[in-house]
């Protein structure tokens, strides 16, 4: 008798155990945790990257921008610039970068791009000056380079009107992740931008009165 009481009590206790939901939201929770917390760190990061790739694309053009106002002269001359110009134009770039430490996480690579002396309808990079720590060559031309049909990616080059220059900004940045950079398809964000030089400058060359190091590419 006492072993069908136990068999009835185990059957019930079974039954119990069975309809029994109590843990169920916990397991459930458990399981999910993870695909949770990837979802929300990916997220987290896909916001800083696209935060850190439009400000990288602001400064570069911004750069532009600066680049082809910069310069001293009066209504009667040309307008000069100078290194010192130059230097300060991408200081105030780092500064404008914040957080992102341009000068020691990416490469700022500004061109004169100007029609080639030597060949009628082509362009060539009169000077260049680079900035930052960031090991990187540009993508479209160094100094000296002639007999170009622009600068920038193919079917959206840039050229320089006649008697002018277009000031062309590539910049290279290491994003720098707040969790990690495996939530992300790259690790490296590049922009580049180009503005005419407004008004009339003199194109011979950049002057250093000041005696300053010039921000040469390497």
């Amino acid at each position: 008798m006492m072993a069908v009481h136990r068999l009835h009590s185990l059957a019930r206790t079974a039954r119990e155990l069975r309809r029994d939901r109590s843990g169920m939201a916990l397991v459930e929770f458990a399981l999910s945790l993870p695909f949770v917390v990837f979802v929300t760190m990916t997220g987290a990061e896909l916001a800083n990257f696209t935060t850190a790739k439009m400000r990288v694309s602001q400064i570069a053009l911004h750069v532009a921008d600066n680049a082809a106002r910069i310069g001293t002269g009066t209504v009667l001359s040309n307008k000069t610039i100078s290194e010192a110009q130059i230097n300060d134009l991408f200081t105030g770039a780092n500064y404008q970068g914040g957080r992102l430490n341009v000068k020691t996480n990416g490469k700022v690579i500004l061109s004169s791009l100007e029609n080639d002396p030597s060949n009628t309808g082509k362009y060539y990079i009169h000077w260049q000056r680079c900035y930052g720590s960031k090991t990187y060559a540009s993508s479209y031309g160094k100094q000296g380079d002639n007999n170009l049909t622009g600068m920038g990616p193919t079917g959206q080059k840039v050229t320089a009107p006649s008697g002018g220059a277009t000031m062309f900004v590539e910049i290279s940045y290491n994003y720098q992740p707040i969790i990690s950079t495996k939530f992300m398809p790259m690790s490296t964000i590049t922009e580049i931008a180009a503005m005419t030089v407004r008004d009339s400058r003199d194109l011979t060359q950049i002057y250093n009165s000041e005696g300053v190091t010039a921000s040469s590419c390497p």
